[in-house]
């Protein structure tokens, strides 16, 4: 038996594989990228619109209900008050201070819905007069602005600039931008700093909580509180049923314009993202969601902002998630 070393010729020559020309050993099955499922089902649903029959059903099923709730509500007062006078008129009372309440509550709605409608005309009359070149009912807008804030101390000193310099303007696009600069800018700062905080809760609850739906209920209750915290920054403070009203607004336009289908580079323009969706997909989707609340919120500025965005820059989806998921995710 030989005791040196032995070689082998397999016959594949010098052009036979080698190390260097292996093919590579295939990775595991790549995970699947984020969707964003959580935003994507609430503005689905937020921004489905019920059918008329699902309307009428709801509705007449509401006073059926209000009329028998009032009719054993009376029947129990009168009753209470026959049998016993002084505790029937003691629940009585309570009833009226109910009702009272009720009408407080209705009244507040009405007020909400009238801010919103105040905002609305104020929006539409800016893009009439910047189409028609409408010097004066450029100045009827900027002093409809400035009297939207009076009294209100974060644009105190920008509607006095507004009033200093107002009369040197005499181009209605000018005009308009000068208002944006002098009164809106630290509005939109506050608005910005809204967004940014309901990304990172969104984010960090999508990332930390496995539970089903958990994501979902977090998305739709920070998605919510933001839009009416927009709404009372632009002066729009709205109700329980106008912060509803305006949060359907908001995602039927997302949905409409498809800005909540994860469909272009938004992870890639989101530093961090695709790494974090290959580390875990929970990290990823938080991201994603995070994302998509930010679209939510700058299109709740668009929508509640008096004026739209001409002198001042439209918020960037990418730079408000940045700033919003610093530090949570790793810089």
């Amino acid at each position: 038996m030989s005791k040196g070393p032995m070689m082998f010729d397999f016959g594949w020559g010098p052009e036979g594989p080698r190390p260097d020309t292996a093919p590579p050993v295939p990775d595991a099955e790549a995970p699947e990228a984020p969707e964003g499922r959580a935003m994507q089902t609430l503005a689905t649903l937020a921004a489905r619109r019920p059918s008329r029959l699902a309307r009428a059903f709801w509705g007449l099923l509401g006073a059926i209900l209000a009329v028998a709730v009032s009719v054993a509500a009376w029947d129990f007062a009168t009753g209470l008050v026959a049998r016993t006078p002084v505790l029937g008129y003691a629940v009585a009372g309570l009833m009226a201070a109910f009702l009272l309440v009720l009408v407080i509550i209705a009244v507040r709605e009405a007020a909400a819905f009238a801010r919103l409608a105040r905002i609305d005309k104020l929006q539409h009359a800016a893009e009439t007069a910047l189409a028609g070149e409408d010097l004066g009912a450029a100045r009827g807008v900027a002093r409809d602005l400035a009297a939207l804030y009076a009294g209100r101390d974060d644009t105190r000193w920008g509607r006095e600039r507004l009033k200093e310099r107002s009369g040197e303007q005499f181009d209605p696009a000018g005009l308009l931008e000068l208002a944006e600069r002098e009164v809106l800018a630290p509005l939109d700062a506050a608005a910005a700093a809204e967004v940014q905080a309901a990304a990172r809760q969104v984010a960090g609850v999508t990332a930390v909580v496995p539970l089903a739906l958990a994501d979902v209920v977090a998305a739709l209750a920070a998605n919510i509180r933001m839009i009416r915290r927009i709404a009372e920054i632009y002066g729009g403070r709205s109700g329980v049923l106008g912060g509803w009203r305006l949060a359907r607004s908001v995602m039927t336009h997302l949905v409409a314009t498809g800005a909540v289908a994860v469909g272009d580079d938004m992870l890639s323009s989101i530093a961090g993202g695709g790494i974090l969706s290959r580390l875990s997909r929970r990290f990823g989707e938080g991201v994603v969601n995070g994302a998509l609340t930010t679209r939510v919120g700058v299109a709740a500025m668009e929508v509640c902002r008096p004026l739209p965005f001409r002198a001042m820059p439209r918020p960037s989806v990418s730079t408000l998630m940045r700033r919003a998921l610093t530090g949570l995710f790793g810089s």
